[in-house]
């Protein structure tokens, strides 16, 4: 499997739908986890089927996402500043 980690995703099934997460990891069966530091945490993302998701970029460079793809801890502050610049650079 193709390892996600640090992707932007949106959301397109569910109640989360047309809403911006990060891939922070993935669990055995293969699921996503995703979270977007405000309604869905660090600590307890949310498990999501590929298919469930529009995978948007991943490429993005910012500082909090090059901190995930290493493995390292990411707060939930640093995690909602990176989907904000992502948000800002979509809509130039």
């Amino acid at each position: 499997m193709t390892d996600y980690t640090g992707w932007i995703v949106r959301a397109s099934a569910g109640r989360d739908v047309e809403g911006l997460f990060c891939v922070v990891g993935s669990d055995p069966a293969g699921l996503l986890l995703i979270a977007d530091g405000k309604r869905r945490k660090m600590v307890r993302p949310k498990r999501k089927k590929l298919g469930h998701v529009e995978l948007l970029t991943d490429g993005f460079d910012h500082p909090a996402i090059h901190t995930l793809k290493q493995g390292e801890a990411l707060s939930d502050k640093a995690l909602r500043r990176a989907l904000a610049a992502f948000r800002d650079q979509l809509e130039v």
